[in-house]
């Protein structure tokens, strides 16, 4: 033990003991062994990943990032898909998990789950939510700023000259969903745009939903000249609806989305979206979820509002409407995109 504490670096060893033990090192050109050390500090840090995303490149996202994480702490890494369960079998599922690993990590849309997040909290298992805005004094989160983000898209597309916006939500189970929405209404609001209801349709972040909505958008008499997508997924949705309807993409529409993922640049044009760094926040987690796991077992918990930078990256999906005679409509030039996207927390 005092040579571990000695080669680790640790407080408590004696000066004499400690410059015995490293005489002997040198004298036997002693190396450690990282692996092995790796191995032996991840016996005890089992961490879960638990998700029922719809998304696959979301789900892509996060597990590059939390794979990532685990490599480089030598944490074990178990992914559970919760798709298929109903509620009272997510309560089960995670008692019994409670009994197994040292940490949890809840992305959307667990994290919004109280039921799930009280049983790993009352069996003292720390719990990091990934992109939920409802942070409590029970869970550490992870997150950007959803409706700063919101905001900065809307913002972006008034500054090309659009002022009839079409907004497609996500899930109303999410927080972030609303965040987004509010963003969308403050961009309207800030820029002296009135809010129109019948340009705000329903989605849930999937493809389908993103169908059904772009097709209600669309098919009003006075149709919107861009659209709002608050995911990827759904926004490549739309881009497909313009594509069958004759719509040239961004000539006759607009559309852009949010996230990021791999589905914006998997249609034609690629997508302006918002950069959420899905992989660094899944990333960030294990190091939150490690940090409170090593804690003093005296100290006192304390959970994390970790709020990351959000990016709005531009592509070939927008530019500036035309009107009905075919002119375009002059750009507006009292408010101008971010050079710089703007910045969550």
């Amino acid at each position: 033990m005092t040579v571990s504490r000695v080669i680790n670096g640790h407080a408590g060893v004696r000066e004499a003991n400690r410059e015995r033990v490293l005489r002997s090192v040198r004298a036997l050109d002693y190396r450690p062994n990282p692996a092995a050390s790796a191995l032996a500090a991840a016996q005890h840090t089992c961490i879960a990943l638990i998700y029922t995303n719809p998304s696959s490149s979301y789900l892509r996202e996060l597990l590059v990032g939390a794979l990532r994480g685990s490599t480089r702490s030598a944490a074990q890494l178990v992914i559970a898909a919760w798709d298929e369960l109903g509620t009272p079998a997510r309560r089960e599922a995670a008692r019994q998990l409670a009994t197994t690993v040292a940490g949890v990590i809840l992305p959307p849309p667990l994290c919004e789950s109280k039921d799930i997040v009280e049983v790993f909290v009352d069996a003292g298992i720390p719990v990091v939510s990934i992109a939920s805005s409802r942070f409590s004094d029970r869970i550490s989160c992870v997150r950007i700023d959803d409706r700063q983000a919101s905001h900065d898209m809307v913002t972006h597309l008034i500054a090309h000259g659009h002022t009839r916006i079409g907004y497609i939500k996500g899930d109303p189970n999410q927080t972030a969903s609303t965040h987004r929405w509010q963003g969308y209404r403050d961009a309207l609001a800030d820029a002296g745009i009135g809010y129109d209801d019948t340009l705000v349709q329903p989605g849930c972040f999937t493809y389908r939903s993103g169908l059904e909505a772009a097709e209600r958008l669309l098919a009003q008499g006075q149709p919107p000249s861009a659209i709002f997508a608050s995911n990827d997924d759904m926004a490549s949705a739309v881009v497909s609806v313009a594509h069958r309807r004759g719509l040239r993409v961004p000539g006759d529409l607009s559309v852009v989305g949010f996230d990021d993922t791999s589905a914006a640049t998997m249609v034609w044009p690629e997508l302006t979206t918002i950069h959420q760094p899905v992989a660094e926040m899944a990333d960030n987690a294990i190091d939150i979820l490690l940090r409170e796991m090593r804690r003093p077992a005296s100290s006192r918990r304390a959970t994390v509002n970790h709020v990351l930078v959000h990016q709005l990256i531009m592509r070939a999906s927008v530019s500036t409407p035309q009107l009905s005679s075919g002119r375009r409509a002059p750009r507006i030039t009292s408010r101008q995109a971010p050079d710089i996207d703007g910045q969550g927390g």
